[in-house]
């Protein structure tokens, strides 16, 4: 009988601790967009990667304009002459694949630039959303815009507004 009541009273013990537990949400995007200095930031980003797509685009425009002049001129070459074409045109290929894969590849220098511009804005935003959780008595805190999927969200749960003003911005007006 003891064994019983000591059961049912550790089962009715652990459904109580499960329904203390206190879940919210942010919206990391929302969030993102009230920072001036994400905005800025985002801004560089962009507009490096712009440039250096440009810079691509060019590369690849050069290489196809050599392509074309040398099939106009191609029955007029000698073997040699071909051969030296081809590999100048091979070369410059390999050359803007290159400068592609160093600009915009994993870890490339766009993916170094973005790290350096926005992972302290993001650093400081976890460390918001841990002092909100913290000081809310908030066991978990879901981001609305990661992998996880939120089949339902109360907005009394959102707790953007709250990092927002905890970073020191105001909520409600976005940063153009």
């Amino acid at each position: 009988m003891k064994r019983v009541l000591l059961t049912l009273s550790l089962v009715f013990f652990i459904g109580i601790a499960t329904f203390a537990q206190r879940f919210a949400y942010v919206d990391s995007e929302y969030i993102l967009k009230h920072i001036p200095e994400y905005v800025s930031a985002q801004k560089q980003v962009d507009a490096l990667s712009q440039q250096w797509q440009k810079e691509v685009d060019g590369r690849f425009a050069e290489i196809e304009t050599l392509y074309k002049a040398y099939q106009a001129d191609q029955v007029l070459l000698s073997g040699e002459m071909r051969k030296r074409r081809e590999n100048e045109i091979v070369e410059k290929e390999k050359a803007a694949k290159e400068f592609q894969r160093i600009k915009f590849g994993f870890e490339g220098d766009l993916y170094k630039e973005r790290v350096k511009l926005i992972q302290p804005i993001q650093d400081r935003v976890a460390k918001a959303v841990q002092a909100v959780a913290e000081n809310q008595q908030l066991d978990m805190i879901f981001d609305k815009n990661s992998q996880i999927v939120l089949m339902y969200a109360s907005t009394r749960l959102d707790k953007s507004n709250d990092v927002i003003t905890r970073l020191g911005y105001k909520p409600g007006t976005f940063a153009k």
